[in-house]
């Protein structure tokens, strides 16, 4: 098993400008999102400090980082797509998240609060994304690692994000034999 990567690296094979995905495929992103809170929520239920404090990989992040990883990351998505709604492509700032992620609050939260963020700020996402239209996915931000992204794919990017990281930690669960 890839302890990186447990659920593979995220693919995108659409090209193109058109809308590509099949309402199937976009409800099916919008519950992954959905889910994310309630199956990270449950891979670090009754973890220890100790347990919360040990990395998931040699020379990655540890569950706790993991946890609050999802709530930074998916706190500035979130923001993201509220931008490309209401603006032309947008240019959005990325963030270090590696440096993020060695910032104290990062070491030391009770991961609750990160669970809470994820939880109301989930709601309110898929909330938002539930009322789009289809013709809305077609519009796009402007990143600079990526360039020009369609919602669409950071729709299916961020489905595929939540699942990788609750995927790092019940894999870990799993080796350690953590019940």
């Amino acid at each position: 098993m890839d302890l990186q990567y447990p659920i593979g690296k995220f693919t995108w094979n659409r090209r193109g400008e058109g809308l590509l995905a099949t309402e199937a495929e976009r409800r099916q992103w919008l519950e992954e999102i959905a889910r994310t809170p309630v199956q990270l929520r449950a891979a670090v239920t009754g973890l220890s400090d100790s347990q919360l404090d040990t990395p998931y990989r040699p020379g990655g992040w540890s569950v706790r980082q993991v946890a609050h990883h999802l709530a930074d990351s998916h706190v500035n998505s979130y923001v993201r797509f509220r931008l490309a709604l209401t603006e032309d492509e947008p240019p959005i700032k990325p963030y270090n998240q590696e440096s993020w992620a060695q910032l104290s609050d990062a070491h030391t939260a009770p991961v609750e609060l990160s669970l809470k963020l994820l939880e109301g700020l989930h709601q309110r996402w898929v909330l938002l994304l539930s009322s789009l239209p289809a013709e809305s996915f077609a519009r796009a931000l402007w990143h600079p690692e990526m360039g020009r992204v369609t919602l669409e794919k950071y729709l299916a990017l961020y489905a595929w994000h939540g699942r990788h990281h609750v995927a790092h930690i019940t894999s870990l669960r799993e080796r350690e034999g953590w019940k």
